[in-house]
């Protein structure tokens, strides 16, 4: 189904947010990882304002969707749209990383908040996904498990451990997206250990596998379509991003992985993002 120009112009606003909560988080906490959820924010905000059926109206209901952040140090963003979802009050984001608050700097799992798992070690996220799918499919619900990734998580063993049982036992209600931004804490993800084509490998492992723009919300929407239409092996799609998405300084930039703005460089993101 195509997007309306009014459910597209919804997401591209979530997406804004998200990059606007993101930096807002991050200086308050004064720590944090800011890059990679500006650069996932349009393909997130496209998965969960069209596609993931997760509110505050059926949190406990076994037969929804589930969502796990694999790369759980970008989880400001997840904070975000789970806010903007209206599954907790958008003021709780204030204590991102505060001692003592639910909203920590890896997702701590907490179903009254739309957490659904514990994440932080890289490349746990495909195999908890893959669990979770299979649960859904043995106890007959409707649910579809959404995983994200990225390219420095692909790096991980695990991952591809999972991507053969997930194939194995063809999961097609198990999706992942994958952060490709070609950048890691290290610098370039191409230097530092080279994934090469993701697209060739997910289908060599069995799955249907798709790249798109990133940020292109339409295309991000039709690739979850095709997912949600493919009956007979789990999905993979390949998200190409830029890391720091929407602020001149921190886009393409690894030092920008996991450092939080001062004051100034707060302001000037903000003002960028039209705050």
């Amino acid at each position: 189904m195509v997007l309306t120009p009014e459910r597209k112009h919804e997401i591209e606003q979530v997406a804004r947010q998200v990059r606007i909560d993101t930096i807002e988080m991050t200086h308050a906490a004064g720590c944090g990882h800011p890059g990679g959820p500006m650069g996932m924010a349009d393909f997130m905000a496209t998965l969960f304002i069209a596609h993931l059926r997760l509110d505050g109206g059926n949190l406990h209901d076994p037969d929804r969707d589930r969502m796990v952040l694999g790369n759980g140090h970008t989880c400001a963003g997840l904070y975000s749209l789970l806010s903007q979802k209206g599954i907790f009050p958008h003021e709780l984001l204030a204590t991102f990383r505060k001692l003592g608050s639910p909203l920590q700097g890896h997702p701590h799992r907490n179903p009254e908040l739309g957490i659904d798992m514990s994440t932080g070690s890289l490349g746990t996220g495909l195999s908890v996904g893959a669990g979770m799918a299979l649960a859904a499919r043995l106890n007959g619900w409707g649910s579809r498990i959404y995983v994200a990734s990225s390219d420095g998580e692909s790096q991980e063993g695990q991952i591809w451990e999972a991507a053969t049982s997930a194939a194995h036992y063809g999961l097609s209600n198990l999706c992942v997206l994958v952060d490709f931004n070609n950048i890691q804490i290290d610098g370039v993800m191409r230097e530092v250990m080279d994934v090469r084509d993701l697209r060739a490998k997910y289908e060599a492992f069995g799955w249907h596998a798709v790249e798109v723009d990133g940020h292109d919300v339409d295309a991000v929407d039709g690739a979850l379509c095709e997912a949600r239409v493919t009956d007979d092996r789990p999905s993979a799609i390949i998200c190409h991003t830029t890391l720091g998405k929407g602020v001149s300084f921190m886009e393409n930039d690894a030092g920008w992985h996991g450092v939080a703005p001062d004051d100034e460089q707060a302001t000037q993101a903000l003002a960028e993002l039209g705050v």
